[in-house]
């Protein structure tokens, strides 16, 4: 799993981070963004969806967000 670290940036700058390493991997690989932002618990999964990606977890631990995606196949393999 790959891992990104979107701490202390605020919307839009994680998702547009997430758009950017997602760009660099293979479809079926996982990407972990690690935020402080609470509203990427919405924003990435919502982006995610609308480009064919999904995704696998979003949780909260001592006030940072994780949200886990898979590359979807529009990214090729």
């Amino acid at each position: 799993m790959h891992t990104l670290d979107a701490r202390r940036l605020l919307c839009p700058m994680p998702v547009i981070r997430v758009q950017q390493r997602i760009e660099t991997l293979r479809a079926g690989d996982q990407l972990e963004a690690v935020c402080t932002d609470p509203g990427v618990l919405h924003d990435i999964p919502a982006w995610a969806k609308v480009h064919g990606h999904k995704t696998i977890e979003t949780r909260t631990e001592d006030h940072e967000y994780f949200v886990v995606i898979e590359v979807g196949e529009s990214n090729g393999g």
